[in-house]
């Protein structure tokens, strides 16, 4: 099975030509990105594709309902179904590799989960590309504890793990032995690698020696997700190193200075994810 790492464009602030030759330049095999970054918001379908292609490079895209990464609380499920609508749509032209989704919110009743997502999952199976929601924190996936009723209601639903959102709302690693983690595995294709603690979504570096049992739980979850994503005959997995900046990254007092670079972070993480991460079935 190959591993495919892409290089994160959150906080970046670049042109789509400088993500490409950055991507490129730091060893990543591709680009995800928000659908309204900058870098592909302003640009022509046709040119976007054409620059990707001439790069021998893959392109993920993002989308995010509820106007923001923290929902708008009085927005309606109907409002988030047809901003997603609307999204995908224009995800068409793209030839994206895959499309990943937030979306939902965890303040809604089980019935208007269901509404929702018995249309968002209609919608995800006619899009352009292979659609996977992410387990991020505040939105529908946000409880590891019920994620068994999703699966069991749903059993076409396809996941991008973010198991850094679930330590944070568990307040605990998440490990393989866990219920949710073993629920899941099967059910993941797309996984956005960044380290969380049981008290934020980010350690201030993975490679620090004071995060080394974080590291090797994330890294257990991983490899248990990719070994059944192996079995099941899955040719290409996607991982993306996601640190970011926005309240994830910690900052020194005072100056607000961020205790590491986002850019050397992430790609020394996509060079640990390939070294580190077995893709290939043991050996007899």
């Amino acid at each position: 099975m190959q591993a495919l790492i892409l290089h994160s464009l959150w906080g970046f602030q670049g042109s789509l030509q400088e993500a490409i030759h950055q991507a490129r330049h730091s060893g990543f095999d591709g680009v995800e990105a928000n659908l309204d970054h900058p870098a592909l918001a302003g640009a022509d379908p046709g040119t976007v594709v054409a620059e990707f292609a001439a790069a021998e490079l893959t392109l993920i895209v993002e989308l995010v309902t509820g106007n923001g990464y923290v929902p708008d609380l009085a927005m309606t499920a109907a409002e988030h179904l047809q901003q997603l609508a609307r999204q995908l749509e224009r995800c068409r032209r793209l030839e994206t590799l895959r499309i990943t989704v937030i979306t939902g919110s965890d303040s809604w009743t089980w019935a208007k989960q269901q509404w929702f997502w018995d249309r968002a999952l209609e919608l995800a199976a006619a899009a352009q590309a292979p659609v996977t929601f992410e387990t991020h924190r505040s939105r529908s996936l946000a409880d590891p504890w019920r994620i068994q009723d999703w699966i069991s209601r749903y059993p076409d639903l396809r996941l991008t793990a973010d198991l850094s959102h679930w330590c944070v709302a568990t307040e605990r690693l998440m490990t393989p032995d866990l219920e949710p983690i073993q629920a899941i595995a099967g059910r993941v294709d797309h996984i956005h690698a960044r380290v969380g603690h049981a008290q934020g979504p980010q350690v201030g570096h993975p490679f620090a020696p004071e995060h080394a049992e974080a590291l090797e739980a994330h890294q257990a979850c991983w490899q248990l997700i990719l070994d059944r994503a192996r079995a099941r005959g899955m040719e290409r997995f996607t991982l993306t190193p996601e640190f970011g900046p926005d309240g994830y990254l910690p900052t020194l007092p005072f100056t607000n200075q961020p205790v590491a670079d986002l850019l050397q972070i992430n790609t020394a993480m996509a060079a640990w994810l390939r070294r580190e991460l077995k893709t290939a079935a043991p050996g007899p």
